[in-house]
Parts: structure tokens; C-alpha cells; sequence
């Protein structure tokens, strides 16, 4: 069986591709691929017009199946190929998009489904709303990406380990530590000048290798600052105001963009504005080594999520299936793998919104908003229970590890992709199953 891959953005355009729209794909493209290895010969493409039916002929004249996994979002997934074409994708919204703009159908994504006949997305959630929009026997089916294994050295170290000092950190890029950044530059706003030089504040000259030590009960959330669905000040207000006297709380905000200079700028405006304040808040910007990333994960006692929603939410599960319990919502993909046994449960309600790729911003969805006074009451529930309930929060980060595994571990995976592609109306189904067989037989012996 030949499986072709693709992502818009690859191993060569990720350090300039970071943050922007649709970089995520990559890193999802990159946990399938270790799983799709072993269904069979997978092959990456950098321009599916023109290389994928090349394959597929190619692989149809030697007897062999062949699909193409575009690994894009619907309205930029190549249709009209020869070869079976299936979307991979994520998405957060109660609608999908059901309208066309600029003159390109494959912004109405029922367009796109009809074309290629089948889908992969991540959640449950996004499932439905694809059956909403299209049939209740429309083929997709919801295959999150398999982070849990790559995390099973670390498991085990953590199961052993302990860390009452706290750890460092190397970061090769910019740390800015509310402990020791003056604030008083940011009680008014800062001039946008075109000139990054002038923009640039004092804290973020600073481009050398730092050592950064974290300790206490650590908080951590991985995110774009400058994606507004991701709602950083719901949750650096609370924190702020839930242990405005306590010393040893820490909140992590590890940033993912090529270039947070104005973002830096937005998130310290808003941290001056809830001064003072005894916790402590770190921002880190830069190139995290494996090992120092261990490190990071190894400190945080909780991850942390206050988003709008998600489509499948990558740092969250990762965190998740190292055994680190979280304060989350539970909707849209989140609802597949947070419960009240692995988390603190923020409430959320729905309020119109409008689709990310939306030029026209016109409100035709729903989004979710969290409610501020449970995510306060978590951060001082889960404070206590870190520091006066062991047992309860050992229980809180086996179960998350188990939740995860059930939900995005390599075996699990690989399962829903052989019972998809072996249902596929365009695949041949003998072709999967013996691939199925040998897989089978291999983890036997």
C-alpha cells in the first residue's frame, strides 16, 4: 500500500512558518507518520497537483492500493485527482464553512467533501459537524495524533522522579521573568513603529542562551500569542488574581511564533495592569532543546487551556500523557480526552463568532467562552490539591496518562486507520487487510 503525504508547510519552512496560519499541519503530519509507516510505504510530495497521480499510476500498475492524505485544511486540499484524496485536518467551530468568497468553491467545504467523498479529522466534535453538513453516512472518521508513545521514556522517569528544587532551563531566545523585568514602560501604550529596533522593549535585546530556574507549583500553557482563540488574558487575569500573595505559584507561557515581538509587547501591557502581584509569571520565547523541553514538562505540576476551543489541542495532549493533570474546558476536541478525573473542568458557554479564514468576519458560528469565575476557582483548587492532597493529585495524573492512551497512543491509531482505509469506496479492501495481518503478526512476535 503507498500512502502519499503532504503539508503545506515541511522540515525546510517550519522556523519562518511558525505561528502563521496552518503550521500545525507539520507537526501532525509528523506524529502520523511513524503509524502510516507501518500500514505501508509512505511517500511525502511537495506539490500534490502535480506529483500525486504520477504515484498513483504508478502504484496501480504494480497492483498496489494508493491514497493521498493531505494534511491541509479543506479549502486548500487539492481535488479532482485521480487518486483517493482525504483530507486530514482540525477544526473548533459549531459550523463548518458553508460559503463561497473570492470566487474559490473550496471555501464551502461541502464543495470539497463532495469531491474527494471522505474526511479525517481529529475529534468527535468535528466528526458530527462534518455528518451536520454533509450526511449521517458521510465517511469520516475522528483519528486524533498519536503524541502518547513518544513520551514513554519520560513517563518512566517521572514515575521516579522528583523534583522538590525545581529545574533549569536553557533557552536559546528571549526569557522575561515578572520577578525582574520592569514593568513601568507598559503602563501606557507602546508606539508601533515599523522599525523593530524602536519597538523592541529592553527584556527582548537579550538573544544569548539564558538559565532560567522554575520551581513552586508551576502552571503551564503552550500557545500563539497571536491567535485570539487561544484567550491568554482570561488566563493570566485569574492567575493573577487567585494568588496575588502567593509566592511559589508560577505560570509558564511558552510562546510559538517565529517573531512575539508586538505579541511580548500585548501580554506585558495586560500583566501591568494586574500588578502587584506575589506569583510569578514567566515568558518564554525561543528554541527549547528535547531535553530542556523534558525539563519543562517535568516542572509543571498542571497544564493549562482557556481557549475558544480546539481541534485537537497537540501541547495539551503531550503534557496529558505525561502524567500532568490540566485546568481545561471540556468541549469540542477537548471533550474527548478531559474529564473531571484528570482535570480541573472549566465551564464554557457559546457566543457567535466568526470562521478564522474569514476575510469578511461575518459572524456564522459559534465559538466558546469560558467562564472566568470557575477558571479562578480551579487555580486555587488545584493549588491545594498540589500541595495538601498527594494522593489525589497521583490519581489526577494517572488517569490522565491512561485517558491519553486510549485516545492518541500508536496502537489505537493505527487501528481506526486500518478499519478507515479498509471501508474506503476507492480503496481495495483485500489490500488493507493484509497489511492489517502482517502488522498483526509482527507485534505478536
Amino acid at each position: 500500500m503507498i500512502i502519499i503525504i503532504y503539508s503545506e508547510t515541511n522540515s525546510g519552512s517550519i522556523a519562518s512558518n511558525l505561528g502563521l496560519p496552518e503550521y500545525s499541519y507539520y507537526f501532525v503530519l509528523k506524529e502520523f507518520r511513524p503509524v502510516l509507516e507501518q500500514i505501508g510505504i509512505v511517500v511525502a510530495v511537495s506539490d500534490p497537483a502535480r506529483e500525486v497521480d504520477d504515484i498513483y499510476r504508478s502504484a496501480k500498475a504494480h497492483g498496489e492500493s494508493c491514497v493521498f492524505l493531505s494534511f491541509s485544511p479543506p479549502h486548500k486540499t487539492v481535488v479532482d485527482l485521480i487518486c483517493p484524496t482525504i483530507p486530514v485536518f482540525a477544526w473548533e467551530f459549531s459550523t463548518l464553512p458553508n460559503e463561497v468568497w473570492f470566487g474559490e468553491p473550496r471555501h464551502d467545504w461541502r464543495y470539497v467533501f463532495d469531491k474527494v467523498g471522505s474526511a479525517i479529522t481529529h475529534s468527535v466534535f468535528t466528526a458530527d459537524s462534518v455528518r451536520q453538513a454533509m450526511t449521517p453516512a458521510f465517511p469520516v472518521a475522528s483519528i486524533p495524533a498519536p503524541v502518547w508513545d513518544r513520551f514513554t521514556a519520560l513517563r518512566e522517569k517521572l514515575s521516579i522522579a522528583n523534583y522538590p528544587g525545581g529545574v533549569d532551563l536553557h533557552v536559546a531566545g528571549t526569557v522575561i521573568d515578572s520577578r525582574t523585568v520592569d514593568l513601568s514602560p507598559y503602563s501606557v501604550p507602546r508606539r508601533r513603529d515599523p522599525k523593530p529596533d524602536l519597538v523592541r522593549p529592553p527584556a527582548l535585546a537579550r538573544r544569548e542562551p539564558v538559565k532560567v530556574h522554575i520551581d513552586g507549583v508551576v502552571y503551564t500553557s503552550v500557545f500563539n500569542p497571536y491567535d485570539g482563540r487561544k484567550n491568554w488574558y482570561d488566563m493570566i487575569s485569574a492567575f493573577c488574581w487567585a494568588f496575588r500573595d502567593v509566592e511559589d505559584a508560577t505560570l509558564v507561557l511558552k510562546l510559538t511564533h517565529h517573531d512575539v515581538r508586538i505579541g511580548i509587547d500585548n501580554l506585558l501591557e495586560n500583566v501591568y495592569k494586574l500588578t502587584p502581584f506575589k506569583c510569578r509569571i514567566l515568558l518564554i520565547h525561543g528554541y527549547l532543546s528535547d531535553a530542556d523541553y523534558e525539563s519543562l514538562v517535568s516542572a509543571t505540576t498542571y497544564v493549562l487551556n482557556t481557549s475558544h476551543g480546539e481541534g485537537q489541542c497537540l501541547p495539551l495532549m503531550e503534557f496529558m500523557s505525561c502524567g500532568k493533570p490540566a485546568i481545561a474546558p471540556r468541549n469540542t476536541a477537548m471533550a474527548d480526552y478531559i474529564d473531571n478525573d484528570n482535570a480541573f473542568v472549566l465551564d464554557s458557554n457559546t457566543e457567535p463568532s466568526h470562521w478564522p479564514h474569514d476575510p469578511r468576519q461575518a459572524y456564522r458560528t459559534l465559538r466558546y467562552r469560558i467562564d472566568w469565575g470557575t477558571l479562578l476557582a480551579a487555580y486555587k483548587d488545584s493549588y491545594r490539591v498540589a500541595r495538601q492532597e498527594p494522593d489525589k493529585y497521583w490519581q489526577m495524573a494517572e488517569h490522565a496518562v491512561r485517558r491519553l492512551q486510549l485516545h492518541c497512543s500508536r496502537a489505537v491509531i493505527k487501528e481506526r486507520l486500518l478499519a478507515f482505509f479498509a471501508a474506503h469506496p476507492r480503496m481495495n479492501e483485500g489490500d488493507v487487510a493484509k497489511v492489517a495481518e502482517k502488522v498483526a503478526e509482527k507485534i505478536t512476535t
